[in-house]
């Protein structure tokens, strides 16, 4: 007899997808949507996301957008076979979310060397940056805190400066 263990493993929602070549206008948009969600690319044409309410909405407008494109759109809910599956796209996915954070890290230190008149701009940039990183990030890695506290951090020494 074969157990299910399954209960205790994530579900995932995946797009599968396929859009013509020419014109090459929706592959990009669609692209960028899925950058923007912070999807996980298996495959060519296959991504994932962690299985919620926002995520299986989002994916079901893409995929009507991709129809609409002269594509092919499927979307499957599933779970991993095994926990270390899970743990490595989860790995995979705060991994890349891990790099944008830092960037944004360095672009704090950086707009302390700014003129004072751009600082107020840049760290209005740089949160806004903040918020759209978060909102992708499904798997927070260290990086999340430490790009937090750099924002902190500068906004404290601008509002510092105006003082």
């Amino acid at each position: 007899m074969v157990t299910d263990s399954s209960s205790r493993r994530a579900k995932w929602v995946l797009l599968a997808y396929r859009l013509p070549r020419e014109p090459s206008t929706p592959r990009i948009a669609v692209w960028r949507k899925l950058r923007r969600l912070g999807a996980a690319q298996l495959l060519d044409g296959l991504v994932a996301l962690p299985l919620d309410s926002r995520n299986r909405e989002q994916f079901e407008w893409l995929a009507n957008e991709i129809v609409e494109a002269s594509g092919e759109a499927t979307l499957w809910i599933g779970e991993l076979t095994s926990a270390a599956q899970e743990r490595e796209l989860a790995a995979q996915m705060a991994a890349a979310i891990a790099s944008d954070y830092r960037a944004l890290v360095e672009e704090a230190d950086r707009i302390r060397e700014e003129s004072p008149g751009s600082r107020r701009r840049s760290l209005s940039r740089l949160r806004r940056e903040l918020r759209r990183i978060r909102a992708r990030d499904h798997f927070p890695p260290p990086e999340r805190e430490q790009a937090q506290r750099a924002v902190d951090s500068l906004a404290a020494f601008v509002e510092e400066i105006v003082a």
